[in-house]
C-alpha cells in the first residue's frame, strides 16, 4: 500500500559495530548486504538496513510509491525538493530491496521515497 513505512536505514560511523549494539538491543538479526559494508535486518514492522561511513546521521525513514517516478514529480509540484545522489546500487541489490531516493519537504525535512522490488525481483524503471 503506498504511503506506509516500508524501509528504514540507519546511518552511523560503522555498521559492524552497530549491528553489535542494535543486535544485542533489539534482538535483530542481520545478513550482509547493502552499501558501504552494510547489513540488512527485519523487524515485525518491516525491512531495514545499516550502512557505514554515515557518522551523526539520524534514521532514514522511506515511504513506499508505487510508482517512483510519478512520486518524484509530484515532489517537485509541491514545492520540495529530491536529493541528486544515486542511491541505486548493483542489479542485484535493487532487485533484492528496491529503489531509494532520498527528499525534502517543501520546508526543508528529510525523507525518502521507496519502490520496493517487485515480487518477481524488480524495482527497474518506476
Amino acid at each position: 500500500m503506498a504511503g506506509e513505512i516500508s524501509f528504514v536505514e540507519l546511518g552511523v560511523a560503522d555498521a559492524d559495530r552497530a549491528r553489535a549494539f542494535y543486535g544485542a538491543l533489539l534482538g535483530w538479526s542481520f545478513e550482509p548486504g547493502g552499501t558501504g559494508g552494510g547489513h540488512a535486518f527485519r523487524t515485525p514492522g518491516g525491512p531495514g538496513g545499516i550502512h557505514g561511513g554515515d557518522r551523526g546521521a539520524g534514521p532514514y525513514v522511506f515511504f513506499r510509491v508505487d510508482d517512483l517516478a510519478a512520486a518524484l514529480a509530484r515532489v517537485a509540484e509541491l514545492g520540495g525538493s529530491v536529493d541528486e545522489t544515486d542511491l541505486s546500487q548493483d542489479d542485484e541489490s535493487t532487485a533484492r530491496f528496491g529503489r531509494f531516493v532520498l527528499c525534502h519537504d517543501d520546508q526543508g525535512s528529510p525523507f525518502g521515497l521507496h519502490r520496493p522490488p517487485d515480487p518477481g525481483g524488480t524495482a527497474a524503471g518506476r
